[in-house]
């Protein structure tokens, strides 16, 4: 396989895009900024199911994957010669060697420092010596391998809050791989829910915590009733909004609500969205996500 790199500006992505694998044979395109790893580096958040904030960068490189050296070729010189694209820039044409996914995929999964003494730990790596709580998990088809700052700072809040979770019922809602819930129940959660609309996500929380030697309940989000000392809820700002009456309705009198999944410019909207029934503080902070929690009062 062949990849042909193209510099090009923000305006023209889409349609270059469009032309590549529509017309041109390619088998993959992926958009880049140009200006990673300099100053004028610009991160780019959205959400899934909503619109981008833009097609991409200001200065964006665009890759595209060929099955040989003559379709990158060929593609590259019917794309250049339209006029519309006198702006895109050829920046190189290269080989793509074979790769060993599997072994790539592990190289790319290091263990995960929460705390000192708590770590994820994919299967194939030692845990540290220092690691008291470990938590061994493989990258798979749900979200949350630890690596995601959303995450870190859940299990960060679970870490510090052990004396709270010790003896106490849990809800992880949106569990994606179970992590959250896999960390409660391995810092003493008496009992531990975790639901989710996927079933992939389902099934990775049941096998995760199997591996993990942990106890705890997955399905489907019925599955989650009554009040809990702890509601846990990783996802995205805009679910989080509309699920503002239900989780609220899962804690307990005394009990905490922990939100993740929260872009830093979206701390006012959520923290709006709760306000009828709890109010929601900023905690934590990390690579411009946040995380919210609040605590019911006692009755």
């Amino acid at each position: 396989m062949h990849e042909l790199v193209l510099r090009l500006p923000e305006a023209l992505i889409e349609a270059v895009a469009d032309v590549l694998t529509d017309e041109l044979d390619a088998l993959s395109v992926s958009v880049a900024d140009a200006d990673a790893g300099t100053a004028s580096e610009a991160p780019l958040f959205g959400e899934p199911g909503l619109p981008p904030p833009a097609a991409g960068w200001r200065h964006s490189e665009l890759t595209a994957l060929f099955a040989d050296e003559n379709a990158a070729t060929a593609a590259a010189a019917l794309l250049l010669a339209q006029d519309w694209a006198q702006d895109v820039r050829a920046q190189a044409l290269r080989p793509v060697a074979d790769t060993d996914w599997v072994r790539l995929t592990q190289s790319q999964f290091a263990p995960v420092e929460i705390t000192p003494e708590f770590w994820i730990v994919p299967s194939w790596h030692e845990p540290p010596q220092r690691a008291v709580r470990v938590i061994r998990l493989d990258p798979g088809l749900a979200f949350g391998t630890g690596t995601h700052a959303t995450t870190r700072m859940c299990l960060r809040w679970i870490a510090a809050h052990a004396a709270v979770i010790a003896g106490a019922r849990v809800l992880d809602y949106g569990c994606g791989s179970g992590v959250l819930a896999i960390a409660a129940a391995l810092h003493g959660a008496a009992a531990v829910d975790a639901v989710d609309i996927d079933p992939a996500a389902v099934q990775a929380t049941r096998e995760n915590a199997a591996a993990n030697r942990v106890v705890l309940r997955a399905g489907e989000p019925e599955l989650a009733a009554g009040g809990y000392a702890l509601v846990l809820a990783n996802i995205l700002a805009s679910p989080l909004k509309v699920l503002a009456p239900l989780l609220c309705e899962r804690v307990a009198p005394g009990g905490s609500l922990v939100l993740a999944g929260i872009l830093e410019r979206q701390a006012d909207e959520l923290a709006a969205a709760y306000a009828p029934r709890l109010a929601l503080k900023v905690v934590d902070r990390d690579d411009g996500w946040i995380l919210m929690a609040t605590q019911r009062p006692q009755r």
